[in-house]
């Protein structure tokens, strides 16, 4: 098949990174817990790799795939960690947080990007990628606002280099600025971090170093909740573009933005629901069976994710990142910076 070249190298990664922590950890370091994240070691196993291997293309397909659909499978096996009602406690307190840093985002990186003489089209794919759902967002808004592909190229590398970036950092920061409270750094690390495999990333990290996986749980929901806004920011652009400009192309249907993997969370929570529903879940299984089927499952999540990891680190190529030039690297680190100050400030003044 395919995939198979790429995925198997991204699975070895995920295992080298799981290796490596070991080793540096225990084995050389002699304690009894390792301190180095397994989940950072397959990330930058994974640059290291691209940037100095030159791979062959058919490697590529199974990158893509663990990037997108193996991504997507242990987000949805993440469902099974919390029931519905902690999956709508979660989302309705990220909420607020939510509409304020997209906006924020929209607003000002939109205005600002103008005013640095970017072009239209790439202030509103920077603005969007930043806001919402990375570069989902990005591939999503540019038909519909007529993008050029070498716009759609630079705002993707943008939203990749500072996510990584974020990815990798958040996680430090967010424990020491909310004094180690998991919810608020799991809130800050959904609203501010770009990408849905970022974000994941930057949860798997948090719960390796510090050991609590409620931060894991906060994030995944909170960006789940903020990749919806695809459904009403998506539009609006388009219809803002086709104000100033009488070409473009139509904008795509709302139900063809739901990602279907957000709906499998959700079954995934209503499936723990039920069977946590009595003694005797779904009125067949003994609890000692449904609690090994309920780790079991959390265990593939975060086998899925660990694949999807390394195919980020396989993804992210630092020679594209010299082409960008100097105005659009300047403005997509403001716009992190400025999604991530929001959050921040947003969490510790409400929560």
């Amino acid at each position: 098949m395919a995939i198979l070249p790429g995925l198997l190298l991204a699975l070895i990664l995920a295992y080298g990174g799981q290796y490596l922590s070991h080793l540096i950890g225990v084995d050389w370091m002699g304690l009894q817990k390792s301190p180095i994240s397994a989940i950072m070691m397959a990330i930058l196993l994974g640059i290291i790799v691209r940037n100095t291997i030159s791979l062959p293309a058919a490697f590529q397909p199974g990158i893509k795939f663990g990037l997108v659909r193996i991504l997507r499978l242990g987000i949805v096996l993440l469902g099974i960690r919390l029931s519905l009602g902690e999956v709508g406690e979660i989302g309705l307190k990220s909420l607020p947080v939510i509409i304020a840093a997209v906006a924020s985002a929209l607003l000002i990186v939109t205005y600002l990007s103008r005013r640095l003489g970017l072009t239209s089209n790439l202030g509103t794919l920077l603005a969007v990628g930043t806001s919402v759902c990375g570069a989902t967002a990005i591939v999503a808004t540019a038909p519909t606002i007529n993008a050029r592909d070498d716009e759609v190229a630079y705002s993707v590398a943008c939203i990749t280099l500072f996510g990584v970036v974020a990815m990798l950092a958040y996680p430090f920061f967010a424990h020491w600025f909310f004094d180690g409270d998991p919810f608020a750094a799991g809130l800050f690390l959904g609203t501010s971090v770009h990408e849905t495999a970022q974000v994941a990333g930057a949860g798997l990290v948090y719960q390796e170093y510090f050991s609590d996986p409620a931060a894991l749980d906060a994030a995944t929901v909170t960006k789940l909740v903020r990749n919806l806004g695809m459904l009403v920011i998506i539009p609006l652009m388009s219809v803002l573009h086709h104000r100033n400009h009488s070409d473009g192309g139509e904008a795509p249907k709302w139900w063809t933005m739901i990602p279907l993997f957000i709906v499998g969370f959700a079954m995934m929570s209503l499936l723990r629901t039920v069977g946590d529903l009595g003694d005797q879940p779904f009125g067949v299984l003994s609890p000692e069976t449904w609690n090994s089927i309920v780790g079991y499952t959390k265990e593939a999540a975060e086998i899925c994710l660990a694949v999807a990891m390394a195919a980020v680190g396989l993804g992210t190529s630092i020679r594209g990142l010299i082409t960008i030039g100097l105005k659009p690297l300047a403005m997509g680190l403001f716009a992190a910076l400025l999604v991530g100050g929001v959050s921040a400030t947003l969490v510790t003044l409400m929560y």
